[in-house]
């Protein structure tokens, strides 16, 4: 691997990763700030600030952000997550130049335009109410929120239209010279890329960066619980999760594992046995989510309003038999999907590029694929076992179903099950 790191005298840390056979490049600014460092006023403002980036600096307007990245091919996007903010750029490796000057301009000389501000924040609640019309994406919102209640990490990236609405121009501006400061941002970029000029850019663009701020983050708190909410729906969507482990947790790579083993494929023990064996679903599908403390196990199945009660039975049947015995055909089958797609993701320059600043962010370093694909082999039947013992046995789960629910059984009655 062929990854240089510098840290900047203000503490911004910039990574290069060279693919010398490209003539392409991906780079970005990978902020270490999201929807959980809000406090409950200021709910949704990190994905209200990301959308306003690109409406204009003290040097570009909206339109000439998109033109200036467009008229050389690349292409320029952002998203917020409940950790962290991102912005970046696929380009020809001949505007590096280019891309790191728009991103440093859009992330400290934003004007946030009052006019700007007012449409963008109506195009937020369009789009707020476009996941509230979409049962199997809002069903992980309530599914958060009822595992980590009354807290940063349990409700919306998106936020409430009341509250968007509410987001003054000085709010914003405050929340971004506040949080977006240099030791706590990393500048990432993959593919055709020399590390010595991109220092040399970033040192440019970014070495004003203020260093000092705020940066609280409160404890999650997992609760766990029930949300059903009765629509007029074809399908019952049901989510279930219980507390995983954090990115730091000696079993981050073995919950992996687990989780698609469970249900990370057609060859997959829910796939097989809820789906092919007893029909009662189209969909259903497992994952093991992290966060800097904490994390869930989630299972995810749409199914029928008569269906409901046994699938959800024999979900928890199924996590629960991983805790008694697991093939060792199934480890190794899972074991291949999960290299695999770390293998495929190198070919990306783009995948790499992401990968490398949010490791840099969580584990203050570089992870190799190569060390990560070790970690993964000597990952043994008898761990997987034990940290589904660890999950499964004695947990207080979390539901979240929307539909037709009345068949599904009473959380006490479900909870009981893990028991």
């Amino acid at each position: 691997m062929t990854v240089e790191v510098t840290t900047l005298d203000n503490g911004l840390r910039v990574i290069s990763d060279s693919m010398p056979h490209l003539e392409t490049a991906a780079v970005g600014v990978w902020v270490d700030t999201g929807a959980r460092h809000e406090t409950p006023e200021q709910n949704g403002i990190s994905h209200v600030l990301e959308h306003m980036a690109f409406k204009g600096t003290t040097t570009r307007s909206a339109l000439d952000i998109a033109e200036s990245i467009e008229a050389v091919g690349g292409h320029l996007n952002a998203y917020t997550s409940r950790d962290q903010t991102a912005y970046y750029a696929r380009i020809l490796d001949k505007d590096m130049d280019l891309a790191v000057d728009i991103l440093s301009d859009i992330l400290q000389n934003s004007t946030f335009d009052e006019q700007e501000l007012s449409r963008e924040k109506e195009v937020i609640v369009q789009e707020i109410g476009q996941t509230h019309d979409t049962p199997d994406d809002i069903i992980f919102d309530h599914l958060q929120e009822t595992a980590y209640p009354d807290q940063a990490l349990g409700r919306s990236i998106l936020g409430t239209s009341e509250g968007v609405r509410g987001f003054s121009r000085e709010k914003v501006s405050d929340y971004m010279s506040s949080r977006y400061l240099a030791p706590k941002m990393v500048l990432s970029a993959s593919g055709s890329v020399n590390h010595d000029e991109l220092v040399r850019i970033a040192t440019e663009k970014f070495g004003a960066l203020a260093v000092d701020g705020q940066s609280n983050m409160d404890a999650a708190d997992y609760q766990g619980g029930d949300y059903r909410e009765a629509r007029d729906l074809e399908q019952v969507h049901f989510a279930l999760t219980v507390p995983g482990v954090s990115y730091k947790d000696e079993d981050f790579y073995t919950s992996q594992i687990l989780a698609g083993l469970l249900g990370g494929g057609m060859s997959s023990r829910l796939f097989q046995e809820v789906r092919e064996r007893r029909g009662l679903c189209y969909s259903i599908f497992s994952f093991a989510s992290s966060f800097a403390d904490t994390g869930l196990f989630t299972v995810y199945a749409g199914t029928g309003p008569d269906q409901i009660g046994d699938l959800s039975r024999v979900v928890v049947d199924e996590l629960l038999k991983a805790t008694e015995a697991i093939t060792e055909e199934e480890v190794i089958r899972a074991k291949a999907q999960h290299k695999a797609g770390l293998l495929m993701g190198q070919e990306s320059p783009a995948a790499r590029c992401e990968v490398h600043a949010r490791q840099m962010l969580i584990y203050d370093r570089v992870i190799s694929a190569t060390e990560i694909a070790e970690t993964i082999d000597a990952i043994t039947a008898e761990q997987l076992r034990q940290v589904a013992e660890r999950l499964f046995v004695g947990a207080t789960p979390t539901i979240a179903s929307m539909g037709p629910v009345k068949n599904l059984e009473s959380y006490d009655r479900f909870a009981a099950r893990f028991n």
